[in-house]
């Protein structure tokens, strides 16, 4: 069988990566270069085919048929152009189109999100799941869904924007300038927004973590609190209409460890329509090969 060729572009690097199917998870070649989208969108594209063409130098292959790719926003499946990207640069122009004319190749595209979640489904964590949920909670929130090792882009392309879900009408504006959303109320920089709001001062999110634990904040605490309220309604949503059997939780935010626990999962319980909350609640295991792996086996 073929290798497989994975890109992962990301807002300061793009990064290459070649899989043998057999090892998918030892990688034959993994190269990156700057992404440099200050330069502009020709720039970008630019420093695409310059990896594409040092990889293929420094493996002594050509390319590929067919080649993964994760990006920041979407590809919108009527008018074929990206959309919600935080790579400003990026929105409105036919990204698939281009980098297939500048490479002569076919590239298969996925958001980071969805290739985070098919690396976690297919290499890592969540290997052996029928269906995964893979979150990101960091900076911004998103997901991924994974059914039978294959992504689900759904009708618009946007099949796992489980950031974008109200919560709260009256809830603080997000960056989309909507109210109250899931990405409003417990990324990273909402739930530091949040503990200044209380406090008076402000601090990073793993420094709130730590003193929530030590148990001399209470605002502290009650962030840690609202997280998880607000978690567990959020994921509760998901759960009552997928249902999956795997949640991965990637990102900063991912990595606090009340997440998993008991009282956490009692919270996600009493969200869903069912007695009992038998899902696995998982943290990643690939780190940040997650995405450029995930992007590879877009073409698996």
């Amino acid at each position: 069988m073929a290798h497989l060729w994975g890109i992962d572009l990301g807002g300061t690097k793009i990064e290459g990566v070649v899989l043998d199917p057999a090892t998918p998870d030892r990688p034959l070649c993994r190269l990156r270069v700057p992404t440099e989208s200050e330069k502009g969108y020709a720039h970008i594209r630019s420093q695409i085919a310059l990896l594409c063409k040092m990889i293929s130098e420094k493996t002594g292959q050509p390319l590929p048929e067919r080649i993964g790719m994760g990006t920041p926003g979407v590809l919108d499946p009527q008018t074929r152009k990206l959309k919600n990207s935080n790579t400003q640069c990026l929105n409105g122009q036919l990204l698939q189109d281009n980098v297939e004319a500048d490479n002569g190749v076919k590239f298969v595209l996925a958001n980071d999100a969805n290739c985070f979640a098919l690396a976690e489904a297919t290499l890592g964590v969540a290997r052996g799941y029928p269906t995964t949920f893979g979150v990101i909670i960091g900076t911004g929130v998103g997901g991924g869904i994974v059914v039978n090792g294959q992504v689900l882009p759904g009708c618009h392309g946007i099949a796992g924007e489980w950031g974008q879900i109200i919560l709260d009408p009256n809830g603080p504006v997000s960056n989309y300038g909507t109210r109250g959303t899931v990405e409003a109320i417990i990324s990273g920089p909402a739930l530091e927004r949040f503990y200044a709001e209380q406090s008076g001062h402000r601090l990073p999110l793993k420094e709130i973590v730590v003193l929530a634990q030590t148990g001399t904040d209470r605002d502290a605490e009650q962030t840690l609190t609202r997280l998880t309220d607000y978690f567990a309604k959020a994921i509760g949503l998901i759960i009552d209409v997928l249902d999956p059997h795997a949640i991965v939780l990637g990102g900063g935010v991912g990595n606090i460890d009340i997440l998993y626990t008991e009282e956490t999962r009692k919270k996600i319980t009493a969200a869903i329509f069912n007695p009992t909350f038998e899902a696995a609640l998982l943290k990643p295991s690939l780190g940040d090969s997650a995405g450029v792996f995930g992007a590879a086996m877009l073409v698996a």
